[in-house]
């Protein structure tokens, strides 16, 4: 009887413990995208184990930042972009704006290539039609349905994402190489090496997720921050429970990230495929976890396709809806993915034209694959100014009060900033 009771606490314990999860454990899922996949596919195809190291020591850096980017938002009530408005003078706000839209248009067109490009691995359907039937569903459920529903569905979607993991332990590894890969940081001085680690660190620690967690937790306290509350109790509550569903989020995320990494390394890299340049290519890396199935290659192009449509599908609207969140905050317009259309024009005007754009993209002849790498990259450039933005916001008495960063915080967020911005700059020096 006690062990049943034990039981039955423990289940109780666990479900109570998943109902915290919310806006960090989306932005997480956000954070593998469709350019997330074929960012750590190319990495561990070109590189093997070479970068292998870059999940683990990316975790404390990601957490940290998107911790920030919550805390912000919790504490203040108000989106980075409100922030900015406020205390920064206006042509700060519209270079923060503006470079948060220019690269969240890129990434959904990169994105909606990608979501085609799987989707061709399945049915013979011309890209120029699926790349529109894609943009025209996303845009119609984004506007016409809650995303409190439209991402529980699609988080089930992501679970596509566990045939990595599985694969992983499918196949043969050389674990104690593995394992020294993995904590041993490998650098090379190429232009190639730094402009994929930069890519993965962009499609990683990436500028939209900065602005939607943010938004989110504005959201979650309904736009009226614990500084306002002024209730130390519910503050804390509050504090707590983000910093858990943060950390959950960006430990699955970078979990999934050496998962992909290493199934690249071990499956394409080991058979002599050093450059994805297709979706197929992609999708190979899966083949070992159905090899024993009859039809193992449609299998494989199956589950990666599911992956990368379902993630697609989620990550569209968080890239849309922080640039449109951003834009919102700007000029003071409502903004919020639970109101209807007819309240906030702007903000879901701001959606469409930023996914219309993206998806004309496509018809300027880049390849999807490639694209999604260029916005990784592009990413990683961009996240360094936004960066020290974030940081010092976060560190401000003024805006932040008790909640500002704390020593281990700042450790962290200017790490990161110098890291990526060191990245960034060796990539251009070696071009």
């Amino acid at each position: 009887m006690a062990n049943r009771l034990t039981n039955k606490q423990e289940k109780k314990r666990f479900w109570k413990w998943l109902t915290i999860l919310g806006p960090g454990l989306t932005t997480g899922a956000a954070d593998d995208d469709p350019s997330g996949i074929a960012t750590y596919s190319q990495t561990g195809a070109q590189f093997g184990y070479g970068q292998l190291w870059t999940a683990l020591y990316m975790l404390p850096f990601l957490m940290a930042v998107q911790e920030a980017c919550a805390r912000i938002g919790l504490v203040t009530g108000k989106g980075i972009a409100a922030i900015v408005k406020e205390h920064y003078s206006k042509p700060v706000l519209y270079a923060v704006v503006s470079l948060v839209v220019i690269a969240n248009t890129i990434n959904i067109g990169a994105d909606i290539g990608a979501m085609a490009a799987a989707a061709q691995l399945l049915v013979p359907v011309p890209f120029v039609i699926l790349t529109l039937l894609f943009t025209v569903s996303i845009l119609l459920l984004e506007i016409f349905t809650t995303y409190r529903l439209y991402a529980k569905i699609l988080k089930w979607l992501a679970l596509a994402l566990l045939s990595y993991p599985i694969t992983v332990f499918i196949i043969h590894q050389d674990w104690p190489v593995v394992l020294k890969a993995t904590v041993i940081p490998h650098m090379e001085f190429s232009f190639a090496f730094l402009f994929i680690i930069t890519g993965v660190f962009g499609t990683t620690i990436t500028p939209y997720l900065f602005f939607w967690e943010a938004s989110q937790e504005v959201e979650e306290v309904k736009g009226k921050g614990l500084i306002d509350r002024g209730n130390p109790e519910l503050a804390s509550k509050r504090m707590r429970t983000m910093r858990q569903d943060n950390n959950a989020g960006m430990i699955i995320s970078e979990v999934t990230t050496w998962c992909i990494i290493l199934v690249g390394a071990t499956v394409l890299h080991q058979s002599g495929v050093k450059d994805v340049k297709t979706a197929a290519d992609a999708a190979k890396a899966l083949e070992p976890l159905v090899h024993s199935f009859p039809n193992a290659g449609f299998l494989a192009k199956l589950i990666f396709s599911v992956g990368i449509i379902g993630l697609g599908f989620l990550a569209i609207p968080v890239l849309s809806g922080s640039a449109a969140y951003a834009v919102s905050e700007a000029f003071d317009w409502k903004a919020s993915l639970n109101i209807k259309l007819k309240r906030a024009h702007g903000f879901y005007g701001v959606i469409t034209i930023a996914t219309l754009i993206g998806l004309m993209i496509n018809f300027v002849g880049i390849d999807p694959v490639k694209a999604l790498v260029f916005t990784a990259v592009l990413n990683g450039v961009a996240a360094v100014p936004l960066l020290f933005l974030i940081i010092k916001i976060a560190t401000s008495d003024k805006i932040m009060g008790e909640y500002k960063s704390g020593w281990l915080s700042k450790i962290l967020l200017w790490f990161t900033f110098a890291f990526m911005g060191t990245a960034a700059i060796a990539m251009f020096f070696t071009l």
